[in-house]
């Protein structure tokens, strides 16, 4: 098998690494992730570990978080691939050596750092082990540990951190806004059906339209009539010229879409990841046509549908769209809508009949951008095609989005166009989390919601605070102390459990000791301890017992785990989502998910942390 610099794709089974296969490790994303991404004190420890000759003593390190960001109970792991990435490629260039040896902090060092040490590293010693991609993490547990010599753990300590801090934060945000956005988090996948909602509503009477029961219903209060089934707005991100630079814009993208978000408004993020991109138009587009004259002569081809696929008839010359939605405009009385945004909707419509979607709110949204959409919708459904709907991008959004959808219903009855029903409804006006449940308490007809600033920036908390800490040097626990429990490490390797009650749902997580040989089996009672307070303990009798970490890199073999797409990922996510006790999901006083250790490992920490705490004499 190859080196580090040119690992390779292997596959794993339980007998253990078999030949690799011929595809080679992509190399990070983002060109800036090699070595010298890193702190300082990376590089000035190392020296001092080579100086001292302890930079060969193997060493176990553990990569977590204290505290579940947003006020949340839960985190979305991500991240690891491009780890991966940037393990399988380490090695510092001619070019970094020759920077840090110019360096004024480092230009004292002794030359063979450089010319040994450094210039031949790679990471051939490392192993790490990690949850899966995308998995619901909780404080405490590693979501990575790292097994190698003191120089290279502690090396790529500060790269690690940076790729993983931010994605699980985006990941983390994107999963509670589709919750927030749905109310639920229920799909089609899941394999199970969702609760059914009615009571009832002062909504408008329902039509006797041939797809009524098909089309959303409409949402006038909280618990207002709502068929959650038909009912589940999507989320589509729209960040990128908000974001912290173009890499903070591209991994927003992608690690929103790993949580659960539709699509991005990132081309380059749809051609990297292969991931659906979303777009129509702004207020500039609108504003910039003045008069219906600029699109009088705006043409378009008749779209007739032919065995339930839409085939262009080739024997239709092109139609003047204007006449016909001028025509419209005199029958319905609407003469007073902006005659520039109308412009502006004929020219979109010839340019995009088929995702004919508008922003409607430049001037007046429902006297003017509303009527303008309709007419134009008309007109182009005259023409064989079905428009896409509408965008929101100001005021009140409940009151907006539910009279829209009542004209709309309105204008299905009165033109007998069932395409109206089926119209979105999408809102974008820095939304958040917060403002995704105000809506669902207050009523809304929205279909879709497009989040830029307070998704990519994670506006409600701007950091996770993932840790990476050394718990174990030649075979010996390593423990840090502080006043503050919180930051107390819990030393030595451990193994993570995942344990699973009978309604299917996880009940807590559980850390034992490596060398421990009483491990948690299904159907045994297990005694589940806190780490810290000895009053805190509870006895559990698992349904399913599972493994948390699995080997992803092991740089003496050459082996790299497989690294699944970012659409696997995601439907692993959801699959999570869909078996979550709904506590848990609350945006408000969220359920606590445990955390625990075995009564094994409960002593053996209390016994290190007394032998590592100096013994203060009484006065």
């Amino acid at each position: 098998m190859s080196g580090p610099s040119g690992l390779t794709f292997a596959m794993e089974d339980a007998a253990g690494i078999t030949a690799s296969a011929a595809k080679p490790v992509p190399t990070p994303s983002n060109n800036l992730v090699t070595p010298l991404l890193t702190d300082l004190y990376q590089i000035t420890m190392a020296y001092a570990y080579w100086k001292t000759n302890q930079h060969l003593r193997p060493a176990h390190f553990e990569l977590f978080f204290r505290k579940n960001p947003f006020g949340g109970s839960y985190t979305l792991f991500a991240g690891l691939d491009e780890v991966l990435k940037f393990l399988a490629h380490f090695r510092f260039s001619e070019d970094d050596i020759r920077f840090l040896r110019n360096t004024p902090q480092l230009s004292h060092c002794e030359p063979a750092f450089f010319d040994d040490y450094l210039s031949n590293l790679d990471c051939s010693d490392v192993v790490v082990h990690a949850m899966r991609e995308g998995s619901m993490a909780f404080p405490r547990v590693p979501l990575i540990t790292v097994t190698a010599p003191l120089g290279i753990g502690n090396l790529i300590e500060t790269t690690l951190l940076t790729l993983v801090n931010y994605p699980s934060l985006v990941a983390t945000n994107a999963c509670r806004m589709v919750v927030a956005a749905r109310g639920q988090f229920w799909e089609e996948t899941a394999g199970s059906s969702p609760p059914l909602r009615t009571s009832k509503s002062s909504s408008p009477p329902r039509s006797s339209h041939p797809h009524s029961g098909f089309r959303k219903s409409i949402q006038m209060t909280e618990g207002g009539m709502t068929d959650i089934r038909l009912r589940k707005p999507k989320c589509v991100e729209f960040g990128l010229r908000r974001a912290q630079g173009p890499d903070g814009g591209f991994s927003a993208s992608k690690y929103s879409y790993l949580g659960g978000f539709h699509a991005t408004s990132n081309v380059l993020a749809g051609k990297m990841l292969d991931m659906p991109i979303a777009g129509t138009h702004a207020h500039s587009f609108v504003q910039s046509y003045t008069s219906l004259e600029l699109v009088e002569g705006a043409k378009l081809k008749p779209f007739r549908p032919a065995a339930g696929i839409g085939v262009e008839t080739k024997d239709e010359e092109m139609v003047l769209l204007l006449p016909i939605v001028l025509k419209y405009r005199h029958d319905l009385g609407w003469e007073e809508t902006n005659d520039g945004e109308l412009a502006a909707f004929v020219g979109y419509a010839v340019s995009f009949p088929n995702s004919f979607l508008c922003l409607i709110d430049t001037y007046d949204t429902l006297q003017s951008g509303l009527r303008n959409f309709i007419l134009v919708s008309l007109a182009l459904n005259d023409l064989g095609y079905t428009p896409r709907g509408i965008r929101l991008d100001s005021g009140d959004l409940s009151y907006l989005s539910l009279e829209c959808e009542y004209v709309f219903h309105e204008m299905a009855e009165r033109c007998q166009r069932g395409f109206f029903y089926d119209l979105d409804i999408v809102a974008s006006n820095d939304i958040n989390e917060s403002v995704l449940n105000s809506l669902n308490k207050q009523g809304h007809a929205i279909t879709m919601f497009g989040i830029g600033t307070n998704l990519v920036t994670c506006q409600a908390q701007p950091a996770l605070g993932c840790v990476y800490k050394l718990v174990e040097v030649d075979e010996q626990p390593r423990i840090k102390l502080s006043n503050d429990l919180e930051k107390v490490l819990i030393p030595g390797r451990k193994v993570a459990y995942r344990l699973f009650g009978e309604a299917g749902w996880p009940l807590l997580d559980l850390l034992v000791c490596r060398n421990e040989t009483n491990r948690p089996t299904a159907g045994e009672r297990v005694l589940c301890r806190h780490p810290f307070i000895e009053q805190k303990r509870v006895a559990v009798v698992p349904s399913r017992v599972v493994q948390l970490h699995s080997l992803v890199f092991d740089g003496k073999n050459g082996v790299v785990s497989g690294l699944p797409s970012v659409e696997e990922t995601r439907q692993f996510v959801n699959d999570q989502i869909n078996h979550t006790r709904a506590d848990l999901l609350r945006y408000m006083n969220p359920g606590e998910y445990k955390v625990s250790v075995s009564e094994n490992t409960f002593h053996f920490l209390h016994q290190l942390w007394q032998n590592e705490t100096p013994v203060r004499e009484l006065r």
